[in-house]
């Protein structure tokens, strides 16, 4: 009688060896997408962090840390044009060499399968966090082409959850080729759709990376001004 049946790491692709013992047989059945090697080379944030962006102090010098805010986020708070639209963000992992380079292989290079490696953390999260919608950042048309999908529609999806999509995105310049100045101070880059309703709703955005909070700080104002209640965002890495 075959127990458990094999499965391949999506990242190395060796076999993943189950693990063994009652513990193991009783226990809910989860699948497994990533071998015990390059689970580990993923790394969790954990310890204390920014109560806005996540950020982990641990790394922060201590002239960069205000209280329970990063230096980063009590600039957006005190900028009157940005106070309050973002209420928080939760990010799961920090941006290493080799989230890097998962990333890239999972958003430039097509792998689209690689989306399932993180449906368990985002699961566990959502189970906090229970939005009324989750939403998650727009590709430009021109982008969606290019890339054949939105990667972090597709984390949604292979979560076995559902997308709203209330913001169209007008195409720009890649956000990686830009400066942090030029990130913070770009235009408006999304639209509503006003036929979804977003009014008094508690909001989720989900992205893949938070860099400088720009393209959600973007996102949030906007389903802020929309009539959204609460807007708090999800990215994989910051």
């Amino acid at each position: 009688m075959i127990l458990f049946s094999q499965a391949q790491c999506l990242v190395c692709h060796e076999i993943i060896q189950p693990k063994m013992g009652w513990k193991a047989i009783f226990s809910e059945e989860k699948e497994m997408n990533l071998c015990p090697a390059c689970e580990g080379k993923f790394d969790l944030i954990e310890g204390e962090q920014c109560r806005v962006c996540n950020r982990p102090f641990q790394f922060l010098e201590e002239r960069f840390r205000h209280g329970n805010m990063c230096h980063d986020c009590k600039r957006w708070e005190e900028d009157k044009d940005w106070k309050g639209y973002l209420d928080s963000n939760y990010s799961i992992y920090l941006y290493n060499d080799f989230f890097k380079e998962v990333m890239a292989t999972f958003k430039y290079r097509g792998d689209y399968v690689l989306a399932k490696i993180f449906t368990q953390k985002i699961k566990d999260l959502l189970r906090k966090i229970q939005p009324d919608l989750l939403v998650p950042i727009p590709l430009s048309q021109e982008r969606l082409y290019e890339r054949g999908f939105n990667q972090a529609e597709a984390l949604l999806i292979e979560s076995g959850l559902t997308p709203t999509m209330p913001l169209n995105r007008v195409h720009s310049e890649k956000q990686s080729k830009k400066s942090r100045s030029e990130r913070i101070h770009i235009p408006q880059v999304f639209q509503v759709d006003h036929q979804i309703e977003i009014k008094g709703k508690s909001i989720l955005i989900i992205d893949d990376i938070y860099t400088t909070g720009s393209t959600l700080r973007h996102a949030a104002k906007l389903l802020k001004e929309s009539g959204a209640e609460r807007v708090q965002s999800l990215t994989l890495a910051r």
